[in-house]
């Protein structure tokens, strides 16, 4: 589980984090939603240990994140959104310096992955696309076999048949040991693949629920007339997308991106409905 109690961090005179506080759960594939430059990056950096906040705690699995301890690294894995590779590494060469650091690293599941995701494992990086650059990286974080993966933009570069094999790849580990977390902007690329869903803005958690929470508090109304009261309403062809409070308790499909909205434009409201 990851713990972060009354955490704040800032870079010289920038406020990041101001005293937040928010816990991970076990399993699940968490989407870590934001706009750009709202801190989601300095949060998988924190919880990786690569920075220290500047007060409070992070704690994994009960040991700060900032300690380094290997007993801890060796259970995370971050990929982040640019990755400095020497020019004549391949992914094969990659994941066999890596597999010794990780206890449960599998190079055949490696080998699957790369398969999967039709990328040549000793084809040097430095002749590969960027998109093949990431799936190769995604292949070799995936196969260590770590407890926490984090994973940072992930679908940058992917053209829409790998965003189809990276959700269908990270579906299949959903419910087991790993617990998942996707920090990205582009919320259609990871709509139905994440839960729970965290949503942050400078300096603050507006949001950390499952979509099972999200369904009994908002209600989606899909093409309806444009409402005043909504949360968020936007014009679609067959009619408006509303977002209202659910006060019938009447079931919906929750629509992701329509949330984040949302969120984003009533934070202090939602926020407010999810604690009562």
């Amino acid at each position: 589980m990851i713990e972060i109690q009354n955490m704040s961090f800032a870079y010289k005179r920038k406020t990041v984090f101001d005293n937040i506080s928010l816990r991970l759960e076990t399993g699940g594939i968490y989407g870590l939603l934001g706009e750009n430059g709202v801190g989601k990056t300095t949060m998988l950096r924190l919880v990786s240990g690569l920075l220290r906040p500047q007060a409070g705690t992070c704690i994994v699995d009960g040991m700060l994140s900032a300690d380094r301890h290997p007993d801890l690294l060796q259970r995370i894995a971050f990929l982040p959104d640019a990755v400095s590779i020497p020019e004549s590494a391949t992914p094969r060469r990659y994941m066999l310096d890596l597999e010794p650091f990780y206890p449960r690293a599998s190079y055949e599941e490696f080998q699957r992955l790369m398969g999967e995701l039709q990328v040549e494992p000793d084809r040097k990086f430095s002749e590969m696309s960027f998109g093949q650059q990431k799936k190769s990286l995604i292949a070799c974080i995936l196969a260590l076999g770590t407890e926490y993966i984090l994973l940072d933009e992930p679908t940058n570069g992917l053209d829409i048949p790998s965003k189809a094999d990276f959700r269908r790849i990270l579906a299949a580990r959903s419910g087991k040991e790993s617990t998942i977390v996707i920090s990205t902007h582009q919320v259609k690329d990871v709509e139905n693949l994440i839960n729970p869903v965290i949503i942050i803005t400078a300096g603050e958690v507006l949001l950390n629920a499952t979509t099972d929470e999200v369904a009994r508090r908002l209600f989606f109304e899909y093409g309806g007339p444009q409402r005043p009261e909504a949360l968020y309403s936007e014009m679609q062809p067959a009619g408006c997308l509303n977002v209202l409070e659910n006060i019938t308790g009447e079931e919906s499909q929750v629509n992701i991106e329509a949330l984040f909205n949302a969120v984003l434009r009533n934070g202090a409201r939602v926020r407010e409905m999810f604690s009562k």
